[in-house]
């Protein structure tokens, strides 16, 4: 029996089976597929580098610290603004300009040029007047912490190596092999500007002392040499604690190195080299910075905390100094701050914080001792308040009335009255308008 369907032709031959990609199964399974919808990804955190270049501004670069601004820093440990802005890197001097408060101190050419011609004159003939003067002074028979100088003078074979490099990490590494050598030679030697580097906040910053000598017995001792007088001794007390804190920096600095070099140890006294009297003849004193050294270095620990002090601002804000002065001076008015008149010389926003305290009335525009002294007396007006015997509940409670600051203003303001009733009427008139 024919198995030829009933139309009688033969079937035709099929038609080749579709390949994988052409059913539309297969379709599904090579296309695209839409994804589901999925909640965003969270956005990685912000590095500290990142968030510390949002406060400097786009494309502002941070400015290195120097020892002046550290030892700075150590004058006013309680400023969080300035331990801010300097771990920021922010150029305090464009931003106190931008707030319309600029800086107004500093250096004059005539200073520069003066310190740096005597500075010349110290180092002359390989350092040799430079070495006899740290030898008289801390030299044989100096003993600083535990270490004698048992060494003899230095001649005029000591070391003076070249420590010339490219660059301020290339400068510090040289600084670095020159200290290990001399530790090792075991002889007097003198280096001429080295430069050194010391972590701060996560960054290196290099700093460049006048002087290091190393002694023959592995001590450093770090030489600092400033232009204003040695008179009969003694030199002016705010200038010797500002080279002081200066010098401070440096040790902290040297002792990174000392660190990794057997046998090496920094010196805690440092030598202070001042003109002597009037003349220009070099005389020195030495000055221990054992105090100062650790404010230093707690202030420093403090700016490697730095990203809590910024964790603590707001979104968004920033120190650029292209912001309009009123945005600006709401993103300083944001960190806390600890204004006192000495501020003045060493702080590029001074003026600024200087009339914020006024316009806020506070106490600390009068110093840091009157500050103390005060309490919890914070405003001019409740001090005087106290002291004319009405607490006014702001700042003494009424319910004790023999807190004793107020009675130290009620006595003195008393006593104050007391003088001008036996002062002559012109006195009287002008204390009035005092007033």
């Amino acid at each position: 029996m024919s198995s030829y369907p009933s139309s009688g032709q033969p079937p035709q031959n099929p038609p080749p089976s579709p390949g994988p990609t052409a059913g539309p199964a297969a379709w599904r399974t090579t296309q695209p597929t839409t994804p589901p919808n999925l909640p965003d990804a969270p956005n990685p955190p912000r590095t500290l580098r990142q968030r510390l270049a949002d406060l400097r501004g786009p494309d502002v670069a941070p400015r290195p610290l120097d020892a002046r601004a550290l030892a700075a820093l150590a004058a006013n440990p309680g400023c969080g603004r300035r331990a801010l802005l300097d771990g920021a890197g922010v150029d305090k001097t464009v931003l106190a300009a931008a707030l319309g408060s600029p800086a107004a101190f500093g250096q004059s050419q005539f200073a520069i040029v003066r310190g740096n011609s005597f500075e010349a004159k110290v180092k002359g003939d390989g350092g040799a007047e430079l070495l006899r003067l740290v030898y008289e002074h801390l030299g044989a028979g100096f003993d600083d912490a535990g270490s004698g100088g048992a060494a003899g003078p230095p001649g005029p074979d000591a070391l003076t190596p070249d420590l010339t490099a490219a660059g301020p990490q290339g400068r510090a590494a040289r600084t670095a092999l020159a200290l290990r050598e001399a530790t090792a030679a075991g002889a007097w030697t003198l280096l001429d500007h080295p430069m050194l580097a010391l972590e701060v906040a996560g960054s290196p910053a290099y700093l460049e002392p006048d002087a290091v000598v190393v002694h023959p017995d592995g001590r450093w001792t770090v030489v600092e040499i400033k232009s204003f007088p040695m008179i009969d001794g003694a030199a002016d007390a705010a200038k010797v604690g500002a080279a002081a804190r200066q010098a401070a920096v440096y040790v902290l600095a040297l002792e990174t190195t000392a660190a990794k070099v057997a046998g090496a140890e920094v010196g805690h006294t440092v030598l202070l080299v001042c003109p002597k009297d009037f003349s220009n003849l070099p005389t020195a004193a030495p000055v221990d910075v054992r105090r100062e050294r650790s404010v230093t270095r707690r202030q420093l620990e403090r700016l490697t905390r730095v990203e809590e002090l910024a964790g603590a601002l707001p979104e968004g804000l920033t120190f650029d100094p292209a912001c309009s002065a009123e945005e600006l001076t709401e993103a300083v008015s944001a960190v806390s701050a600890a204004y006192a008149p000495e501020c003045l010389a060493a702080c590029e926003l001074a003026f600024h914080c200087r009339d914020r305290a006024r316009t806020a009335d506070e106490v600390t525009a009068l110093g840091r001792s009157v500050r103390g002294e005060l309490g919890g007396l914070t405003t001019v007006e409740a001090a005087l308040a106290a002291a004319c015997g009405s607490p006014g509940g702001q700042a003494v409670d009424p319910a004790a009335p023999d807190d004793p600051t107020a009675a130290a203003l009620r006595r003195a303001a008393r006593l104050r009255a007391e003088a001008l009733e036996q002062a002559p009427a012109r006195v009287r008139t002008e204390a009035a308008a005092c007033r």
